[in-house]
């Protein structure tokens, strides 16, 4: 696996803030290469808008939370994270737990926007993958050279949304299954238990 600084790190945290291998869609792809890029340029768009606003912290992580709503599958996301105790859970604690997790990212990884101010991104392309889109972005930091950073994009859920985020074949949905894997396993597998922390942490 490579070695990246962290900056590096703490910027595929932030801009995905979803992410372990999820649920693939099923579906043919219904969208076209165009749509999926296009979501992408809107997503960067948005959390470039964010990043520079000079909003308050509070105010930056509430609208990372929107961000996550407007272009992010969270369902598909959550669910891919908290792994096989999902097929378990019940339809109120998976509400419960999309919704905590979904603001447990915007909390932790929203507090780290303010260092990406004056990052620039590009969308260098987009190919077909089995069942979804995936779009290849350029992300360029103050003092850092370019990287690459890989958006998994389907229409599944209805909509264009993504679901994964990968740089340079480091996958975050992994990290974070990873990380709730552990929290829920030193709760004794008690959902309900580490959703109620999970409300707390970040």
């Amino acid at each position: 696996m490579p070695t990246f600084k962290p900056t590096r790190r703490s910027l595929l945290a932030t801009m995905a803030a979803a992410t372990a291998l999820p649920l693939l869609p099923r579906t043919a792809v219904a969208m076209t290469q165009g749509q999926a890029s296009e979501l992408i340029t809107s997503v960067m768009r948005d959390v470039h808008g964010i990043i520079n606003s000079g909003a308050s912290e509070a105010r930056m992580i509430g609208q990372f939370a929107d961000l996550f709503d407007r272009y992010g599958d969270v369902p598909v996301i959550a669910r891919s994270v908290l792994g096989p105790p999902a097929r378990s859970a019940s339809a109120a604690q998976m509400a419960a737990f999309t919704t905590a997790f979904r603001d447990y990212l915007s909390r932790k990884y929203g507090r780290q926007f303010r260092r990406f101010v004056g990052a620039s991104v590009e969308v260098t392309g987009a190919r077909e993958v089995q069942s979804f889109y995936e779009v290849i972005t350029t992300m360029t930091m103050r003092g850092d050279a370019p990287f690459e950073v890989r958006w998994q994009v389907s229409d599944r859920s209805g909509r264009d949304l993504f679901f994964n985020l990968i740089i340079e074949g480091v996958n975050l949905l992994a990290a974070e299954r990873q990380e709730i894997g552990t929290m829920l396993e030193r709760r004794g597998g008690n959902i309900d238990q580490m959703i109620a922390d999970l409300r707390q942490a970040g």
